[in-house]
């Protein structure tokens, strides 16, 4: 006897039977146990502005946030987030009404998708796709229909006509994600005004991650979907610290929004984790007024980083796709004479000492992404160059 109850349905919710232990768990554990560099999981190795750790800190000390802090976010916190988007996007929001703190991007993803969606809405969301995407949306009872971006001429790029062609009757909104998680695409203002107009003709609402709005590269900009025509009244964007600042275990995210739109999304927030990161969101409020000289410098380092990792990868065989934004860089393996992402990240922490994420994860149609594996270079720049080393060596 195990002690178990047996029934005759599994314990787990069949929404997200698709959905085991996530790849990241996997990897990181072979990064453990095989004593190799985990370049896979995206997370600095280093901390961030120690002003900023030091605000924390203060807050803890004065007694700020250690208690719950108000449901949508400390008021400090909404009025940095409102002067944020308006110092840098012209985007005029409301800090009592148009933004909620979240628990990072993840929970903001998570009650948005829960909040808009209804079991039969259809979610279209560019593949590869951030796998928390897909687990929400199933949570949700929605389908998601995803729009592969596929390779051309150095980059992964989308088809317009088959986004167009995806809407259907059922379409409830847009997920989009730029810069893009995994691929580094970052998306232009032709496709983006192209969205818009799909969006509006349709009558779409459209939920737009932003986490990497801060590190776009080379000739990239980053231009809020939120920005176009007809588009702020129905656009839910998602932002987080973790990304910008290098606090990821912090979780403070945050959702900007016509006030419709967050009452929809706090709605359902409110029974996820209600409030979350007290004290950080003091730090983060400070973190956010930060001057432009801050972020140029981390955009900069960023941009060394991938370009140490990226000639390493090339050095080593891979075909590089350089990205134009967040801190990934997704590689096609076959030139090395390989085809499986899976098998080929499972051997390679025995085989050069660190570990990637395969991109098949990423997608529905598997097939299409499983050349293709990710490679973080959000790390100290002698780790980067230690892996590009190891890499090198193995073939």
């Amino acid at each position: 006897m195990t002690g178990m109850t047996s029934t005759a349905r599994p314990f787990l919710n069949r929404r997200l039977a698709e959905f085991g232990t996530t790849i990241f768990a996997e990897m990181s554990a072979l990064a453990m146990s095989t004593g190799s560099i985990n370049l896979g999981q995206g997370f600095p190795d280093t901390d961030g502005p120690e002003e900023i750790r030091e605000a924390a800190v203060r807050a803890l000390r004065d007694g700020r946030g250690n208690q719950y802090p108000p449901g949508p976010g400390i008021p400090e916190l909404r009025t940095a987030i409102a002067a944020h988007q308006e110092r840098r996007y012209g985007l005029s929001y409301d800090p009592d009404t148009e933004v909620l703190v979240t628990a990072g991007a993840t929970e903001a993803i998570a009650a948005t998708l829960l909040a808009l969606l209804e079991p039969g809405d259809e979610v279209i969301a560019f593949e590869p796709y951030y796998d928390s995407y897909a687990a929400c949306i199933a949570m949700a009872g929605g389908t998601r229909v995803p729009v592969t971006l596929r390779p051309h001429e150095g980059s992964f790029r989308l088809d317009l006509d088959e986004l167009r062609d995806a809407v259907t009757d059922k379409t409830r909104l847009l997920l989009i994600n730029t810069p893009h998680n995994p691929t580094g695409t970052v998306l232009t203002r032709e496709e983006l005004a192209e969205i818009a107009k799909l969006a509006v003709e349709r009558d779409l609402l459209v939920v737009t991650d932003e986490v990497y709005e801060h590190l776009v590269f080379d000739d990239a900009e980053h231009l809020p979907l939120a920005t176009f025509p007809g588009m702020r009244e129905r656009t839910v964007t998602i932002g987080s610290a973790g990304k910008t600042f290098s606090f990821t275990g912090w979780k403070v995210g945050w959702v900007t929004a016509p006030p419709a739109l967050i009452s929809a999304v706090r709605s359902a927030k409110q029974f996820l984790t209600y409030v979350s990161s007290g004290p950080f969101q003091y730090a983060v409020a400070e973190a956010l007024t930060l001057p432009d000289t801050y972020f140029e410098a981390f955009r900069a380092d960023m941009l060394a980083k991938r370009d140490v990792l990226a000639a390493g990868l090339t050095e080593a065989g891979f075909e590089v796709f350089r990205p134009q934004g967040t801190y990934f860089i997704t590689t096609d393996i076959r030139p090395l004479g390989e085809s499986d992402g899976f098998a080929f990240c499972r051997a390679l922490p025995e085989r050069a000492g660190v570990v990637a994420i395969p991109n098949a994860v990423f997608y529905d149609h598997r097939e299409a992404g499983a050349p293709f594996v990710r490679f973080a270079f959000c790390k100290q720049t002698e780790v980067l160059e230690e892996a590009a080393k190891r890499l090198k060596a193995a073939w």
